[in-house]
Formats: structure tokens, C-alpha cells, sequence
């Protein structure tokens, strides 16, 4: 059985937690307070979840998710997420990050600035341009009309794979915006951040990005 840490308990890591276990995954979650703080979340998922802190839950995971604020980045146990794949869910609100001039002056992605702080590790963006409350309701099975479609960026080719093969199980298609460095264009504020669209019409949107 597939074992994934959760590092990030919020309403993308809870919701992304209760999908996997009822896929069969295993989960190990953390979030900033302390694993004792959790026995309510991980009651509700059952046998196959547990509390963990982030360094943890990082070395249980045969893969990551990452689902915290932009600010707490420099806390991740770099060490225990070597070697794996890490799925960043994360956009940049400076209202709750501050300011961080390198994204502001368009120097950078979110991604990126994850990708240097675990150089060991290959990050995917996944599930960042969906509301929290949709993940788990708008999935569709492949082929059906108008199924909503997730954007990825990595820059390894076997890390989107890897998403395409998430998103697929979750119900949605995937579109490849290519590497880390072009991953702002699904992100705040821009025409494909959070809203429901085909395929094609993410593409069609991510086009539109404006930086």
C-alpha cells in the first residue's frame, strides 16, 4: 500500500487526506501545532491515517504533499523529503506571507523557491487552482464531457507523470504547463486560477496568463 505524508492540515491537506485513504493510500498528516491537535481529523479517516509531526510525515511518505503557508517553507525537514517527490499545493497571498520581493518583482515562482529549498527533492505543482471544497466534488471518470481539467509544472517529465496519474484517480484531466518556472500562470489572479474548465480551455486560459 502506497504511503503518503501530509505536511499541512489545513482545508487542501484535510480534504487531499480523506481522498487518498478512500483510495487505499495510507497517510500520515502534520500540521503546525503538534500531532495531538489532529485526533479528531484522524479519527474520521480511520485505520489507515495517523497524527505525525512534519518531519515524520515526511519520512513515512513514499511521496509529499506540501500544503503550507509560503512563509513556513524554511521549517521543512529538507533531509526526511529527499529523494521524493513533492507535490506543492502552494500560491503566494502576501496578505498572510508578506512580501516577498522576488515574486513581486516576477523574479521567481512559488514552486521554484520550494524547489531551492529541497534541492534533493522534485517538486510537481498539483491541486493549487481548485477550491479545497471541489477536490473531492468535481472529479469526473475519464472521457466524460466536459471533465474539469488540473494544470501541472515540474521540471521532471517523470514527476508530471506521476500528477497525471493523481489527478486521474481524483477525477480530472491534466494539462502540462511545462516547468517550474512557468507555473505562475495557473496561479492568483490569473484567468485559470479557480474556476471550472475543460481541457482546452485551460490551455486557452493559461495563454491569456499576464505577468
Amino acid at each position: 500500500m502506497t504511503r503518503v505524508g501530509i505536511i499541512g492540515a489545513g482545508h487542501i491537506g484535510s480534504t487531499l487526506a480523506r481522498g487518498l485513504v478512500a483510495r487505499g493510500y495510507e497517510v500520515a498528516i502534520s500540521n503546525s501545532r503538534g500531532p495531538e491537535t489532529l485526533g479528531d481529523l484522524v479519527a474520521e479517516l480511520g485505520s489507515s491515517a495517523q497524527a505525525a509531526t512534519a518531519t515524520d510525515a515526511a519520512a513515512f511518505g513514499d511521496w509529499v504533499i506540501v500544503t503550507v503557508p509560503l512563509k513556513a517553507i524554511d521549517q521543512l525537514p529538507a533531509e526526511q523529503l529527499a529523494g521524493k517527490t513533492v507535490v506543492d499545493t502552494n500560491n503566494y497571498y502576501w496578505e498572510r506571507d508578506g512580501r516577498i520581493a522576488a515574486l513581486d518583482e516576477k523574479q521567481t515562482t512559488t514552486s521554484q523557491l520550494l524547489q531551492e529549498r529541497l534541492p534533493e527533492s522534485t517538486v510537481v505543482k498539483g491541486f493549487n487552482h481548485i477550491m479545497a471544497s471541489q477536490i473531492l466534488t468535481d472529479g469526473r471518470p475519464a472521457g466524460t464531457d466536459g471533465r474539469r481539467a488540473l494544470a501541472t509544472a515540474s521540471d521532471s517529465d517523470e514527476a508530471v507523470a506521476f500528477i497525471t496519474a493523481l489527478y486521474d484517480e481524483f477525477g480530472y484531466d491534466t494539462v502540462n504547463i511545462g516547468p517550474l518556472q512557468d507555473s505562475w500562470r495557473v496561479e492568483r489572479d490569473q484567468p485559470a486560477y479557480v474556476i471550472h474548465q475543460t481541457a482546452d480551455e485551460l490551455r486557452a486560459n493559461l495563454a491569456r496568463a499576464e505577468r
